[in-house]
């Protein structure tokens, strides 16, 4: 108790700071609500901490004090960064920066914001006049050169969330040196610091003049036009889920010579209330619901939703029977990349210096296509800023053709450093036409590469851990794993142990390898000499550790495949008890 009193002590004298005329009125207002509630859990939830600044920017729940997202917390961190731009490009006679928002509740608010604290800094802006997807703001940085670029998006997260992704000159997400170096600027910042009085000589409005060039790249990516040609009538219906793929993924659809989309009315509406979804995320099927009524009622050929921020992409098709089904992360990733690299082998155009990038944790059936048609494929952390890195140290010596990962992510072009669901969409859509001009759909695709290549079934399991207590549990989890690591996983022996932290690989005869990554990672891997893999990483944004389980089997024919996914089932209730999940 007196721990807890110690608490609201500490929360109410921080919150008192708030109370000075720094601060609008609306915002002294609220929080003078939560001191004179009786009930402290505001209170502690909104000041027990300061909204951290860390790799990837900010995120958290929408509200007043220093660990919420608001105009404060977001013009705090738009001085930080704008100090550190100042100082990495201090010979610069004009330092600019692109912002972008989706259409969550505030995203405008916080994107003039931070266009307005860059601009008093003397720092040009180039802010979007509305929501644009995530992609599209990586290719303005790079289209305009610009010195960086701040996105306001939560991507995925629940509706009460908002946050501020941060990107440099090279389109991608900040990397190391310069996501420490903001880092530690935006530290040193104090409210009085921020310059929010805005320039408006330095803040350019964008928009047409971005999009054309932007969805004249995104229709390069297009490796056979023909089978648009002949399928341009191809039924899809697709959901932006309120988001910002509203407008750009159903033009770029269009451009690429689609003319039968069917977009879901309801949600062809920007509101960042997500009114028809409870969650507004492509992975869970819930989402997908109003999707899946007018793809039944259109009998469609495909169905995809992009997420509210347009950087992943979730899809539907027909099963062998007829019925609709998911396809999950793993999948979509699998499809892209077959297609990519065997239909650019049949039309002449894959090259020897060509390669792939997939994450540690996606599936390893990637890396078997790979191995067949003689094609680099790259391992790399979870995370787009690790992709977009393997685009940039091969820049000007080898041509990236495409990566993904497991969690609906797919980057198919090197002219933006983020995943892109414009692309993903438009592309998604070609392989339903080549698939339907071989009188074949997206599904039997799938069996197709299974049968080819080996069947594979992922699952991630998230065990929550929250609180103090829960980071310690975690902690301790990972520590036993390493002393006292699994010898096999459902009956399946380990034959290789992989640990990201000191980089070490080491087989079931004590040999050791060195594994080579450009940095450490709190990650362990555990490879089955049957295929079983089975990946442990501790999540960097929420008090959860993430189990990633992939199970192999045969396929010899698309009949098998219900037993394959039974077998995989069972699989995966011995792993967890080999675990003790």
């Amino acid at each position: 108790m007196e721990n807890n009193q110690a608490l609201i002590a500490q929360c109410e004298s921080k919150a008192k700071q708030w109370l000075s005329p720094a601060f609008d009125e609306e915002t002294r207002s609220a929080v003078n609500k939560m001191i004179a509630n009786e009930d402290k859990t505001d209170l502690i939830e909104s000041f027990y901490k300061d909204l951290e600044f860390g790799t990837g920017g900010l995120r958290g729940i929408m509200g007043a004090g220093s660990n919420r997202m608001n105009i404060y917390t977001v013009g705090m961190a738009t001085q930080g960064f704008a100090n550190y731009l100042k100082i990495n490009f201090k010979d610069k006679k004009q330092i600019s920066v692109v912002v972008c928002h989706d259409c969550r509740n505030n995203s405008r608010l916080f994107a003039e914001t931070v266009a307005n604290v860059f601009s008093a800094n003397g720092i040009k802006v180039y802010l979007f006049e509305d929501l644009r997807p995530t992609p599209e703001c990586s290719f303005a940085i790079r289209y305009l050169k610009a010195q960086a670029g701040v996105n306001i998006t939560a991507s995925h997260n629940p509706r009460e969330y908002n946050g501020y992704k941060a990107y440099w000159e090279d389109g991608a997400q900040v990397l190391a040196p310069h996501d420490k170096g903001i880092i530690d600027e935006v530290n040193k910042v104090k409210i009085e610091d921020v310059k929010f009085e805005g320039n408006k000589a330095l803040i350019q409005s964008i928009g047409e003049d971005i999009d054309k060039p932007y969805l004249d790249q995104v229709k390069t990516v297009s490796i056979d036009p023909e089978v648009i040609k002949h399928q341009h009538d191809l039924k899809i219906v697709y959901t932006p889920l309120h988001g910002a793929g509203r407008v750009m993924i159903p033009r770029s659809l269009a451009l690429w010579g689609f003319d039968n989309v069917h977009c879901v009315k309801e949600q062809m509406v920007k509101d960042g209330n997500f009114p028809t979804v409870d969650r507004p995320n492509p992975e869970i099927a819930e989402a997908l619901t109003l999707g899946l009524r007018d793809a039944k009622a259109l009998d469609a050929d495909i169905l995809m939703a992009s997420d509210p921020d347009a950087d992943r992409v979730g899809m539907a098709c027909k099963d062998s029977n007829g019925e609709w089904v998911l396809i999950n992360g793993n999948q979509t990733c699998l499809i892209f990349l077959w297609y990519i690299i065997t239909n650019r082998q049949a039309v002449g155009k894959m090259k020897p210096t060509d390669f792939i990038v997939k994450t540690i944790v996606t599936t390893e059936v990637i890396r078997k296509i790979a191995e067949k048609q003689h094609g680099e494929m790259r391992d790399c952390y979870t995370g787009f800023k690790w992709i977009a890195r393997e685009i940039a140290i091969s820049e000007g010596k080898q041509q990236y053709i495409g990566g993904g990962e497991e969690s609906y992510g797919f980057l198919a072009e090197d002219f933006v450093r983020d995943k892109d669901a414009v692309s993903a969409c438009s592309l998604l859509a070609e392989i339903c036409a080549y698939a339907k001009d071989h009188g074949k759909t997206l599904y039997d695709i799938l069996m197709d590469i299974y049968m080819e290549y080996g069947y594979s079934h992922e699952h991630t399991i998230n065990v929550e851990r929250p609180g103090k207590s829960g980071a310690d549990e975690i902690q301790q989890m990972m520590k036993d794993f390493r002393t006292n690591p699994p010898k096999d996983l459902g009956g399946s022996p380990i034959s290789i142990y992989k640990d990201y932290q000191n980089l070490e690989m080491t087989k079931v005869d004590g040999s050791n390898e060195k594994i080579e990554m450009p940095d450490t990672s709190n990650v362990l891997q555990w490879f089955c000499s049957d295929g079983t893999k089975v990946s442990v990483r501790p999540s960097g944004t929420e008090p959860k550790i993430k189990f990633y389980l992939e199970i192999k089997d045969k396929m010899c024919s698309a009949s098998d495949y219900p037993a394959c996914e039974q077998r995989a089932v069972t699989k995966i209730e011995e792993i967890k008890k080999s675990l003790k999940l």
